[in-house]
Protein backbone atom coordinates (compact mmCIF):
# COMPACT_ATOMS: atom_id res chain seq x y z
CA UNK A 1 0.00 0.00 0.00
CA UNK A 2 2.91 2.53 0.63
CA UNK A 3 4.44 1.76 -2.47
CA UNK A 4 1.41 1.81 -4.34
CA UNK A 5 0.42 5.62 -2.97
CA UNK A 6 4.13 6.55 -3.46
CA UNK A 7 3.83 5.97 -6.84
CA UNK A 8 0.28 7.63 -7.41
CA UNK A 9 1.02 10.50 -6.17
CA UNK A 10 4.14 11.35 -7.49
CA UNK A 11 2.29 10.77 -10.96
CA UNK A 12 -0.46 12.79 -9.98
CA UNK A 13 -0.02 16.49 -10.19
CA UNK A 14 0.18 19.57 -12.37
CA UNK A 15 0.10 17.85 -15.61
CA UNK A 16 -3.19 16.56 -14.60
CA UNK A 17 -4.31 20.67 -15.28
CA UNK A 18 -2.71 20.53 -18.76
CA UNK A 19 -4.34 17.46 -20.01
CA UNK A 20 -7.95 18.07 -20.58
CA UNK A 21 -6.89 21.34 -22.63
CA UNK A 22 -4.19 19.60 -24.33
CA UNK A 23 -6.85 17.27 -25.58
CA UNK A 24 -9.73 18.80 -25.92
CA UNK A 25 -9.33 19.32 -29.26
CA UNK A 26 -9.35 15.14 -29.76
CA UNK A 27 -12.59 14.96 -27.51
CA UNK A 28 -13.48 12.87 -24.73
CA UNK A 29 -13.13 9.04 -26.39
CA UNK A 30 -10.32 9.53 -28.18
CA UNK A 31 -8.47 11.19 -25.20
CA UNK A 32 -9.46 7.95 -23.14
CA UNK A 33 -6.98 5.92 -25.71
CA UNK A 34 -4.29 8.19 -25.22
CA UNK A 35 -4.40 7.78 -21.58
CA UNK A 36 -4.62 4.39 -21.87
CA UNK A 37 -2.12 3.77 -23.89
CA UNK A 38 0.30 5.87 -22.00
CA UNK A 39 -0.71 4.11 -18.70
CA UNK A 40 0.38 0.69 -20.75
CA UNK A 41 3.55 1.68 -21.88
CA UNK A 42 4.67 3.86 -18.87
CA UNK A 43 3.49 0.92 -15.94
CA UNK A 44 5.90 -1.06 -18.82
CA UNK A 45 8.78 1.31 -18.88
CA UNK A 46 8.02 1.24 -14.75
CA UNK A 47 8.99 -2.83 -14.60
CA UNK A 48 12.19 -1.79 -16.91
CA UNK A 49 13.34 0.27 -14.42
CA UNK A 50 12.49 -2.19 -11.77
CA UNK A 51 14.33 -4.87 -13.79
CA UNK A 52 17.67 -2.50 -13.91
CA UNK A 53 17.37 -1.77 -10.42
CA UNK A 54 17.62 -4.99 -9.19
CA UNK A 55 20.73 -5.79 -11.70
CA UNK A 56 22.51 -2.92 -9.71
CA UNK A 57 21.47 -4.74 -6.08
CA UNK A 58 21.68 -1.23 -4.26
CA UNK A 59 20.30 2.25 -4.18
CA UNK A 60 20.88 3.48 -7.13
CA UNK A 61 19.80 6.54 -9.33
CA UNK A 62 18.82 7.56 -13.10
CA UNK A 63 22.71 8.21 -14.13
CA UNK A 64 24.28 5.71 -12.38
CA UNK A 65 22.01 2.85 -13.78
CA UNK A 66 22.71 4.14 -17.65
CA UNK A 67 26.22 4.27 -17.14
CA UNK A 68 26.80 0.71 -15.98
CA UNK A 69 24.94 -0.31 -18.83
CA UNK A 70 25.43 2.53 -21.65
CA UNK A 71 28.79 3.77 -20.16
CA UNK A 72 29.87 7.11 -20.37
CA UNK A 73 27.42 8.43 -23.31
CA UNK A 74 24.42 6.87 -22.08
CA UNK A 75 25.52 8.79 -18.49
CA UNK A 76 26.01 12.09 -20.06
CA UNK A 77 22.39 11.75 -22.13
CA UNK A 78 20.85 11.23 -18.84
CA UNK A 79 22.64 13.65 -17.27
CA UNK A 80 21.51 16.27 -20.11
CA UNK A 81 17.55 15.14 -20.10
CA UNK A 82 16.94 15.22 -16.56
CA UNK A 83 17.87 18.56 -16.36
CA UNK A 84 15.81 19.28 -19.34
CA UNK A 85 13.25 17.83 -18.09
CA UNK A 86 13.11 19.03 -14.14
CA UNK A 87 13.58 22.64 -15.36
CA UNK A 88 10.80 22.53 -17.91
CA UNK A 89 8.38 21.44 -14.99
CA UNK A 90 9.69 23.71 -12.54
CA UNK A 91 9.34 26.53 -15.27
CA UNK A 92 6.00 25.34 -15.53
CA UNK A 93 4.95 24.85 -11.86
CA UNK A 94 6.21 28.85 -11.10
CA UNK A 95 4.32 30.25 -13.95
CA UNK A 96 1.03 27.84 -13.24
CA UNK A 97 0.98 28.68 -9.38
CA UNK A 98 2.09 32.19 -10.03
CA UNK A 99 -1.57 32.83 -12.05
CA UNK A 100 -3.02 31.22 -9.16
CA UNK A 101 -1.80 33.62 -6.83
CA UNK A 102 -2.92 36.90 -9.61
CA UNK A 103 -6.01 35.34 -8.95
CA UNK A 104 -5.92 35.63 -5.18
CA UNK A 105 -5.26 39.04 -5.46
CA UNK A 106 -8.31 39.78 -8.26
CA UNK A 107 -5.88 40.64 -10.79
CA UNK A 108 -4.01 43.18 -8.77
CA UNK A 109 -0.45 41.72 -9.56
CA UNK A 110 0.94 41.44 -12.44
CA UNK A 111 2.03 38.13 -13.74
CA UNK A 112 5.70 38.43 -13.10
CA UNK A 113 4.79 39.03 -9.60
CA UNK A 114 2.62 36.64 -8.84
CA UNK A 115 5.68 34.38 -9.84
CA UNK A 116 8.14 35.95 -7.95
CA UNK A 117 5.59 36.02 -4.73
CA UNK A 118 4.90 32.36 -5.09
CA UNK A 119 8.77 31.54 -4.98
CA UNK A 120 9.45 33.53 -2.28
CA UNK A 121 7.00 32.13 -0.20
CA UNK A 122 7.46 28.29 -0.95
CA UNK A 123 11.46 27.98 -1.63
CA UNK A 124 12.16 28.65 1.64
CA UNK A 125 10.63 24.74 2.06
CA UNK A 126 12.78 23.20 -0.61
CA UNK A 127 15.61 25.27 1.11
CA UNK A 128 14.76 23.87 4.51
CA UNK A 129 15.22 20.23 2.75
CA UNK A 130 13.42 17.07 2.45
CA UNK A 131 12.07 16.41 5.94
CA UNK A 132 10.33 19.85 6.07
CA UNK A 133 9.06 19.01 2.14
CA UNK A 134 7.73 15.65 3.58
CA UNK A 135 5.87 17.08 6.48
CA UNK A 136 3.79 19.99 4.52
CA UNK A 137 3.52 17.58 1.29
CA UNK A 138 1.31 15.25 3.69
CA UNK A 139 -0.80 17.97 4.51
CA UNK A 140 -1.11 19.41 0.94
CA UNK A 141 -2.01 15.71 -0.67
CA UNK A 142 -4.64 15.52 2.01
CA UNK A 143 -5.73 18.68 0.65
CA UNK A 144 -5.60 17.28 -3.20
CA UNK A 145 -7.99 14.31 -2.38
CA UNK A 146 -10.47 16.25 -0.47
CA UNK A 147 -10.67 19.23 -3.01
CA UNK A 148 -10.84 16.76 -6.07
CA UNK A 149 -13.71 14.83 -4.49
CA UNK A 150 -15.22 17.96 -3.43
CA UNK A 151 -15.03 18.92 -6.85
CA UNK A 152 -16.10 16.00 -8.45
CA UNK A 153 -19.19 15.76 -6.41
CA UNK A 154 -20.29 19.47 -6.84
CA UNK A 155 -19.45 20.06 -10.52
CA UNK A 156 -20.73 16.98 -11.78
CA UNK A 157 -25.13 18.09 -12.21
CA UNK A 158 -23.12 21.44 -14.68
CA UNK A 159 -21.74 18.08 -17.05
CA UNK A 160 -23.68 18.69 -20.46
CA UNK A 161 -23.29 14.80 -22.35
CA UNK A 162 -22.91 16.84 -25.85
CA UNK A 163 -19.88 17.88 -24.98
CA UNK A 164 -18.45 14.71 -24.67
CA UNK A 165 -19.95 13.60 -28.51
CA UNK A 166 -17.04 15.65 -29.96
CA UNK A 167 -14.42 13.69 -31.15
CA UNK A 168 -11.10 14.19 -33.95
CA UNK A 169 -8.94 10.98 -33.80
CA UNK A 170 -5.86 12.96 -35.32
CA UNK A 171 -6.09 16.49 -32.89
CA UNK A 172 -5.90 13.47 -29.78
CA UNK A 173 -2.22 13.00 -30.37
CA UNK A 174 -1.37 16.85 -29.37
CA UNK A 175 -2.82 15.32 -26.01
CA UNK A 176 0.11 12.34 -25.99
CA UNK A 177 3.12 14.63 -25.02
CA UNK A 178 1.88 16.17 -21.52
CA UNK A 179 -0.13 12.75 -21.21
CA UNK A 180 3.88 11.11 -21.06
CA UNK A 181 4.07 13.69 -18.04
CA UNK A 182 0.80 13.16 -16.34
CA UNK A 183 1.81 9.44 -15.66
CA UNK A 184 5.56 9.96 -14.84
CA UNK A 185 6.44 8.40 -11.49
CA UNK A 186 10.07 6.18 -12.72
CA UNK A 187 12.55 8.20 -11.33
CA UNK A 188 11.27 6.62 -7.74
CA UNK A 189 11.86 3.02 -8.54
CA UNK A 190 15.19 2.98 -7.60
CA UNK A 191 14.00 4.01 -4.09
CA UNK A 192 11.08 2.43 -3.68
CA UNK A 193 13.10 -0.94 -4.51
CA UNK A 194 15.18 0.25 -1.57
CA UNK A 195 12.93 1.30 0.46
CA UNK A 196 10.65 -2.39 -0.24
CA UNK A 197 13.46 -3.99 0.42
CA UNK A 198 13.54 -5.72 -2.85
CA UNK A 199 10.30 -7.13 -2.41
CA UNK A 200 9.66 -7.90 -6.51
CA UNK A 201 6.32 -8.93 -5.68
CA UNK A 202 5.27 -6.06 -3.56
CA UNK A 203 6.96 -3.61 -5.64
CA UNK A 204 5.57 -5.05 -9.02
CA UNK A 205 2.28 -4.48 -7.14
CA UNK A 206 2.95 -0.98 -6.18
CA UNK A 207 3.70 -0.16 -10.10
CA UNK A 208 0.70 -1.59 -11.57
CA UNK A 209 -1.71 -0.38 -9.02
CA UNK A 210 0.00 2.57 -8.32
CA UNK A 211 -0.01 3.78 -11.63
CA UNK A 212 -4.14 2.83 -12.57
CA UNK A 213 -4.69 5.37 -9.30
CA UNK A 214 -3.68 8.43 -11.98
CA UNK A 215 -5.36 6.31 -14.91
CA UNK A 216 -9.02 6.32 -12.81
CA UNK A 217 -8.60 9.76 -11.69
CA UNK A 218 -7.60 11.25 -15.47
CA UNK A 219 -10.74 9.62 -16.72
CA UNK A 220 -12.84 11.46 -13.97
CA UNK A 221 -11.55 14.59 -14.36
CA UNK A 222 -11.29 14.38 -18.47
CA UNK A 223 -15.04 13.48 -18.16
CA UNK A 224 -15.67 16.55 -15.66
CA UNK A 225 -14.10 19.25 -17.35
CA UNK A 226 -14.96 18.50 -20.87
CA UNK A 227 -18.22 17.84 -20.36
CA UNK A 228 -18.97 21.35 -18.43
CA UNK A 229 -16.41 23.38 -21.14
CA UNK A 230 -17.37 23.39 -24.41
CA UNK A 231 -13.85 22.31 -26.86
CA UNK A 232 -15.17 25.82 -29.25
CA UNK A 233 -16.31 29.75 -28.19
CA UNK A 234 -15.84 32.11 -25.97
CA UNK A 235 -14.21 30.80 -23.38
CA UNK A 236 -13.89 27.12 -24.16
CA UNK A 237 -11.43 25.02 -23.80
CA UNK A 238 -9.67 26.01 -27.34
CA UNK A 239 -9.36 29.78 -25.98
CA UNK A 240 -7.85 27.95 -22.87
CA UNK A 241 -4.96 26.22 -25.07
CA UNK A 242 -4.65 29.88 -26.93
CA UNK A 243 -3.73 31.60 -23.57
CA UNK A 244 -1.83 28.62 -22.12
CA UNK A 245 -4.18 28.43 -19.42
CA UNK A 246 -5.00 25.38 -16.83
CA UNK A 247 -8.31 23.51 -17.30
CA UNK A 248 -9.89 25.04 -14.32
CA UNK A 249 -9.76 28.78 -15.84
CA UNK A 250 -12.43 28.81 -18.43
CA UNK A 251 -14.66 26.66 -15.52
CA UNK A 252 -16.37 30.97 -14.09
CA UNK A 253 -17.88 30.91 -17.87
CA UNK A 254 -19.95 28.43 -18.04
CA UNK A 255 -20.83 27.18 -14.50
CA UNK A 256 -23.51 30.11 -11.88
CA UNK A 257 -22.11 28.67 -8.99
CA UNK A 258 -19.50 30.12 -7.51
CA UNK A 259 -18.14 27.47 -5.02
CA UNK A 260 -16.82 25.00 -8.04
CA UNK A 261 -14.70 27.82 -9.17
CA UNK A 262 -13.29 28.04 -6.21
CA UNK A 263 -13.04 24.59 -5.12
CA UNK A 264 -11.46 23.84 -8.88
CA UNK A 265 -8.92 26.83 -7.80
CA UNK A 266 -8.23 24.87 -4.86
CA UNK A 267 -7.17 21.85 -6.36
CA UNK A 268 -5.22 23.39 -8.71
CA UNK A 269 -3.00 24.96 -5.85
CA UNK A 270 -2.77 21.87 -4.29
CA UNK A 271 -2.04 20.05 -7.37
CA UNK A 272 0.52 22.19 -8.29
CA UNK A 273 2.56 22.90 -5.06
CA UNK A 274 2.91 18.74 -4.28
CA UNK A 275 4.24 18.59 -8.00
CA UNK A 276 6.34 21.75 -7.48
CA UNK A 277 8.08 20.58 -3.90
CA UNK A 278 8.98 17.00 -5.84
CA UNK A 279 10.96 18.33 -8.36
CA UNK A 280 12.43 21.10 -6.95
CA UNK A 281 13.57 18.90 -4.38
CA UNK A 282 14.52 16.14 -6.25
CA UNK A 283 16.46 18.88 -8.80
CA UNK A 284 18.44 20.29 -5.31
CA UNK A 285 19.43 16.62 -4.88
CA UNK A 286 20.38 16.09 -7.88
CA UNK A 287 22.44 19.18 -8.59
CA UNK A 288 23.56 18.47 -5.19
CA UNK A 289 24.78 15.13 -6.23
CA UNK A 290 26.43 15.45 -9.71
CA UNK A 291 28.09 19.54 -8.97
CA UNK A 292 29.46 17.69 -5.42
CA UNK A 293 28.28 21.05 -3.45
CA UNK A 294 27.49 20.08 0.39
CA UNK A 295 24.44 20.99 1.96
CA UNK A 296 25.62 23.45 4.57
CA UNK A 297 23.50 26.77 4.24
CA UNK A 298 25.86 28.62 1.97
CA UNK A 299 26.13 25.14 -0.62
CA UNK A 300 22.13 25.09 -0.27
CA UNK A 301 21.87 28.93 -0.93
CA UNK A 302 24.01 28.35 -4.09
CA UNK A 303 21.61 25.45 -5.19
CA UNK A 304 18.85 27.22 -4.60
CA UNK A 305 19.68 30.05 -6.62
CA UNK A 306 20.19 27.47 -9.42
CA UNK A 307 17.40 25.73 -9.03
CA UNK A 308 14.92 28.96 -9.06
CA UNK A 309 16.80 32.09 -10.72
CA UNK A 310 16.78 30.62 -14.77
CA UNK A 311 12.74 29.49 -14.56
CA UNK A 312 11.74 32.75 -12.81
CA UNK A 313 13.76 34.63 -15.21
CA UNK A 314 11.90 32.52 -18.24
CA UNK A 315 8.51 33.07 -16.23
CA UNK A 316 9.07 36.46 -16.63
CA UNK A 317 9.67 36.13 -19.90
CA UNK A 318 7.10 33.88 -20.91
CA UNK A 319 4.34 34.27 -18.47
CA UNK A 320 2.21 31.93 -20.70
CA UNK A 321 4.21 29.08 -21.06
CA UNK A 322 2.50 26.26 -18.86
CA UNK A 323 1.28 24.23 -20.80
CA UNK A 324 4.13 24.42 -23.60
CA UNK A 325 7.06 24.03 -20.97
CA UNK A 326 4.94 20.93 -20.04
CA UNK A 327 4.52 19.64 -23.11
CA UNK A 328 7.78 19.78 -23.90
CA UNK A 329 8.71 18.53 -20.44
CA UNK A 330 6.87 14.94 -21.76
CA UNK A 331 7.38 15.14 -25.44
CA UNK A 332 10.94 15.46 -25.09
CA UNK A 333 12.09 15.10 -21.54
CA UNK A 334 9.76 12.04 -19.96
CA UNK A 335 9.58 10.25 -23.33
CA UNK A 336 13.49 10.11 -23.27
CA UNK A 337 14.38 9.70 -19.81
CA UNK A 338 11.40 7.43 -18.46
CA UNK A 339 10.47 6.30 -21.72
CA UNK A 340 13.07 5.56 -23.92
CA UNK A 341 16.57 5.15 -22.16
CA UNK A 342 15.29 2.36 -19.96
CA UNK A 343 14.24 0.21 -22.77
CA UNK A 344 17.94 0.79 -24.43
CA UNK A 345 19.42 0.21 -21.21
CA UNK A 346 17.78 -3.20 -20.62
CA UNK A 347 18.37 -4.34 -24.23
CA UNK A 348 22.04 -3.28 -23.71
CA UNK A 349 21.89 -4.85 -20.26
CA UNK A 350 20.11 -8.28 -21.57
CA UNK A 351 21.75 -8.56 -25.03
CA UNK A 352 24.88 -7.01 -25.24
CA UNK A 353 25.90 -7.53 -21.22
CA UNK A 354 24.65 -11.03 -20.36
CA UNK A 355 22.98 -9.01 -16.97
CA UNK A 356 20.94 -11.29 -15.42
CA UNK A 357 18.72 -10.85 -12.18
CA UNK A 358 15.60 -12.04 -9.94
CA UNK A 359 13.16 -10.84 -12.20
CA UNK A 360 12.49 -9.90 -16.05
CA UNK A 361 9.72 -8.34 -17.87
CA UNK A 362 8.11 -11.05 -19.94
CA UNK A 363 8.02 -10.07 -23.81
CA UNK A 364 11.76 -10.22 -24.68
CA UNK A 365 12.80 -8.42 -27.66
CA UNK A 366 9.23 -8.23 -29.05
CA UNK A 367 7.88 -6.19 -26.35
CA UNK A 368 10.91 -3.84 -25.97
CA UNK A 369 11.28 -3.33 -29.95
CA UNK A 370 7.25 -2.20 -29.56
CA UNK A 371 7.64 -0.27 -26.59
CA UNK A 372 10.36 1.49 -28.44
CA UNK A 373 8.54 1.93 -31.46
CA UNK A 374 5.83 3.91 -29.45
CA UNK A 375 8.02 5.92 -27.66
CA UNK A 376 10.10 7.09 -30.99
CA UNK A 377 6.37 7.95 -32.55
CA UNK A 378 5.24 10.03 -29.49
CA UNK A 379 9.10 12.38 -29.93
CA UNK A 380 7.74 12.45 -33.67
CA UNK A 381 4.62 13.89 -32.81
CA UNK A 382 6.01 16.15 -30.52
CA UNK A 383 8.70 17.03 -33.08
CA UNK A 384 5.53 17.68 -35.52
CA UNK A 385 3.99 19.90 -33.12
CA UNK A 386 7.05 22.07 -32.32
CA UNK A 387 7.64 22.59 -36.50
CA UNK A 388 3.96 23.76 -36.23
CA UNK A 389 4.59 25.91 -34.00
CA UNK A 390 7.56 27.67 -35.30
CA UNK A 391 6.15 27.90 -38.57
CA UNK A 392 2.79 29.09 -37.61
Amino acid sequence: MRGTLLIAGTSVGGGMLALPVLTSLGGFVPSLVIYLLCWLFMASTGLLFLEISLWMGKESNIVSMAEQTLGFPGKMVAWIVYLFLFYCLTVAYIVGCGDLVVNLFSNSLSEWMGSLLFVACFAPIVFNGAHLVSKVNSYLMLGLAIFFCAFVIIGAPFVNPQNLKEHSWTLALMGLPVSFTAFAYQGIIPTLTHYLSFDIKKIRLSILFGSAIPFIAYIIWQWLILGIVPTYGPGGLVEALEKGDTAVQPLKYFIDHSSVYLVGQCFAFFALVTSFFGVTLGLLDFLADGLKIEKTSGGKLALSLLIFIPPLLIAFTFPHIFLIALSYAGGFGCAILLGLLPIVMVWSGRYHLGLKGPYTLMGGKFLLSLLFLFVVFEIFVELALTFQKLIS
